[in-house]
């Protein structure tokens, strides 16, 4: 076996498929502990196609994700995948964050973004009709798509090019020396390379080959909620708030989806659980170790009032649509519906630093992908080739 890949969301497909495209004659197989593909992130996320532009020019996130852009455009084309570049407004709801808006703007243009339009107040109304703001910025390449059917696609891919795809295979152990050695539950694999895309377990399966990794994943459970079908009119396309530039996500924004249907959210709360979806869901082996880990109580001492924010919008329907009516005041709490959940794989350091890159380590004999938090799905393909390069660089030696 030339190349063992642990991990079968959008990421571990989309390097296996980048893989098999630069090298035809890899024998390749991935694994994956779920009983099917993209049960994950991947499965559970918004649907956005990022344009680039929030993310530090010349950063993995920001050369992936507008490479990556391109590529997964191109993709959903090649495929017959529905997808939308529908544009979205950011906006500033607060005197403190014209400044930021500015700064967007500026950031957008230095990643290569064009035809990004500062809005008056009154010109908001032109791109969402209900939205309101003292400004705003509008990007035109944002899109949607349906990840769940390009993951599909994907699979269907490898599958018909001879990767070997083994579910309900949770890796337990790998040892690099002369040869690499996969171990899962249920069998064990010999390799030449190893390469881990086990996104909310990823620093578990790196830590077999880095001891010393340094990060943990956080695990970050984001709640939806849907507008009713006779409110889906208050938005047009997609309503972001300026970001809070400390803290890496988003903020509670409004989406209109590829599958049909617009989501508001999400917030971003502690899961109790790596894969804790709801608030019930609760490890007490994974949650003792992100209360135990020095860099998560940094963090949290950091953060604390913004978490408790999050964690009031968590519990209180009345919290989560005042949020919201920073975007569209006409929003009631009744316009809400309950929606679903993901949980977001965020690396932090020993420090208390919540990474905002993306963080691929590589040595001899393996590759790990740390942390590919948002904008990994629209950057997957690009990750995938970035990530196929390691591996193959240390297999022409």
């Amino acid at each position: 076996m030339d190349v063992i890949i642990i991990g079968g969301g959008i990421v571990g497909l989309a390097v296996a498929l980048q893989l098999k495209k630069a090298r035809t004659a890899l024998s390749i197989t991935l694994l994956e502990k779920e009983p099917k593909a993209a049960m994950h992130q991947t499965g559970n996320n918004s649907g956005v196609i990022h344009s680039g532009l929030y993310y530090k020019p010349g950063s993995l996130k920001a050369l992936n994700c507008l490479r990556g852009y391109k590529m997964m455009v191109e993709f959903c084309q090649t495929h017959d995948i529905p997808y939308e570049l529908t544009g979205k407004i950011v906006v500033a709801s607060e005197e403190n964050e014209l400044p930021l808006l500015k700064n967007l703007l500026e950031r957008g243009k230095q990643n290569g973004l064009e035809g990004l339009t500062e809005l008056r107040k009154e010109e908001i109304k032109n791109y969402e009709p209900h939205a309101a703001g003292l400004a705003a910025l509008f990007v035109p390449q944002t899109g949607i798509a349906d990840y769940g059917r390009v993951a599909e696609k994907m699979l269907e891919l490898l599958l018909h090019h001879g990767v070997k795809v083994l579910f309900n295979h949770c890796v337990t152990s790998v040892k690099i020396g002369k040869e690499t050695i996969v171990k899962t539950d249920k069998e064990e694999f010999v390799c030449k390379r190893v390469i881990n895309c086990a996104g909310l377990y990823s620093d578990k399966i790196a830590a077999h080959t880095i001891p010393d990794l340094g990060v943990k994943i956080i695990p970050f459970r984001g709640e939806y909620y849907k507008l009713k079908k006779e409110k889906e009119y208050l938005v047009r396309n997609l309503i972001y708030p300026v970001p809070n530039p400390d803290f890496p996500f988003l903020g509670v924004h409004f989406t209109r989806m590829a599958k049909g249907g617009v989501e508001a959210g999400p917030n971003a709360v502690l899961a109790f659980s790596r894969e804790g979806y709801r608030k019930r869901d609760i490890n007490l082996k994974e949650l003792t170790e992100t209360l135990m880990w020095p860099g998560f109580q940094k963090m949290a001492k950091k953060y604390w009032r913004v978490g408790m924010g999050e964690m009031l919008r968590s519990f209180s329907k009345a919290a989560f649509a005042e949020a919201l009516q920073k975007l569209i005041p006409e929003i009631k709490e009744d316009d809400l519906t309950a929606g679903g959940s993901g949980v977001r794989a965020q690396a932090c350091d020993r420090a208390g630093g919540l990474l905002d890159d993306f963080l691929i380590l590589e040595k001899e004999g393996v590759v790990n992908v740390c942390n590919a938090p948002s904008p990994a799905a629209t950057s997957s393909l690009a990750i995938g080739e970035t990530v196929a390069g390691y591996a193959l660089k240390r297999m022409n030696n």
